[in-house]
C-alpha cells in the first residue's frame, strides 16, 4: 500500500469514528429518538454491514466469525454509555472524555501487568489525568457530571473491549462477531425499556449512519489499514480523533470551543503522547 494511500484510508478511518460523536448528539439534540433505539439501531447495522464484508471477502474460505460474549457485552456497555451520555453531552466534550478514558484505562491495565513507566511517563499520565479532572470541575462550561460519567465508563468499557482484541486473530472477523453477538442484547435492553422509547425517520436515519457508515464500515477501514502503520503510530493517529470531532461539533452543532475545553484538550492529548512516546515492555 503506497504512504499516500495509507494517509487517505487513515484519514477517512478517524473522520469516521469522530463522526459516531456527531451524529449521535445530532441525533440525540435534534431529532426524536431516544438513547436505547439509538444504541440498538447502531449495533445491528453495524453487524449487519460488517457479516456483509466478511462474505464479500475474496479470500477462500471465508474466515468464520470470531469474538466471544464477554468481549460483545463491552462492546454494548461503550455503546449504550456512549449514546445515553450524549443526551446533554457535548459532541466535542463527549469525544476528549471517551478518548482520555479509553487510553487511562488502558495505560492504567499495563501498569497492573507490570509495564514500567519513566518519570516522563508519569507526568503524561497526571497531565491527562488532570485535564479530565479538569474539565469535569463544576463552573459555568463544565459538561454535565452525570453524562461526563456516563462517558468514562463508556470510555474504560471501550478499553476493555480493546485490551481483549489483541492478539485475538483477524480482527475484522472478530468485530464483526462481537457486533453480531452484541444486537441480541441491545434488542432485549431495548424491549425493557420499550414504553420509553421514541423514534423517527430522521434519528433513525442518523442512527443508521453510524451503524453503517462511522462504525461498520470505519472499523473495516481502519482494520484494512492498520498494518501498515507502526503501532506507535497508529497509537498517535488516533489522537486527532478528538480534534476532528471538535471541528464537527463547531460546523454542525454550533458548539463553542471555550477555552477549558481547548486546555483540557491540550492537557489530556499532550500527557497521551508523553507516555507513548517513550512506551517500555512490560516487566
Amino acid at each position: 500500500m503506497s504512504p499516500a494511500r495509507v494517509f487517505v484510508l487513515t484519514l477517512f478511518a478517524m473522520v469516521a469514528f469522530a463522526g459516531n460523536s456527531i451524529l449521535c448528539r445530532l441525533a440525540l439534540k435534534q431529532t426524536g429518538i431516544d438513547p436505547a433505539s439509538f444504541t440498538m439501531i447502531r449495533i445491528a447495522s453495524g453487524a449487519l454491514v460488517l457479516l456483509m464484508l466478511m462474505y464479500l471477502r475474496r479470500q477462500r474460505p471465508r474466515p468464520s466469525l470470531k469474538g466471544n460474549l464477554a468481549s460483545s457485552l463491552a462492546l454494548f456497555v461503550y455503546a449504550a454509555g456512549f449514546s445515553y451520555a450524549y443526551v446533554n453531552l457535548p459532541a466535542a466534550a463527549g469525544a476528549l472524555i471517551l478518548f482520555g478514558a479509553v487510553q487511562i484505562s488502558m495505560i492504567g491495565y499495563g501498569l497492573w501487568r507490570g509495564e514500567r513507566l519513566a518519570p516522563v511517563q508519569w507526568l503524561g499520565v497526571l497531565l491527562a489525568a488532570a485535564g479530565v479532572i479538569g474539565l469535569m470541575l463544576p463552573g459555568l462550561s463544565a459538561p454535565p457530571l452525570f453524562s461526563s460519567l456516563l462517558m468514562i465508563a463508556a470510555g474504560v468499557a471501550w478499553g476493555v473491549y480493546s485490551l481483549r482484541g489483541r492478539g485475538a486473530g483477524d480482527p475484522a472477523a472478530v468485530t464483526a462477531g462481537n457486533f453480531l453477538r452484541a444486537t441480541p442484547v441491545a434488542v432485549g435492553c431495548w424491549i425493557i425499556v420499550l414504553q420509553h422509547t421514541h423514534f423517527d425517520t430522521p434519528g433513525v436515519l442518523y442512527a443508521l449512519a453510524s451503524g453503517v457508515i462511522t462504525s461498520g464500515l470505519g472499523y473495516a477501514l481502519w482494520y484494512r489499514v492498520l498494518p501498515a502503520l507502526a503501532a506507535t503510530s497508529a497509537a498517535i493517529v488516533q489522537l486527532s480523533v478528538p480534534a476532528i470531532a471538535a471541528v464537527g461539533a463547531v460546523l454542525f452543532l454550533n458548539e463553542p470551543l471555550g477555552l477549558r475545553l481547548v486546555l483540557a484538550s491540550v492537557a489530556i492529548l499532550g500527557g497521551i503522547v508523553l507516555v507513548i512516546l517513550n512506551r517500555r515492555p512490560a516487566a
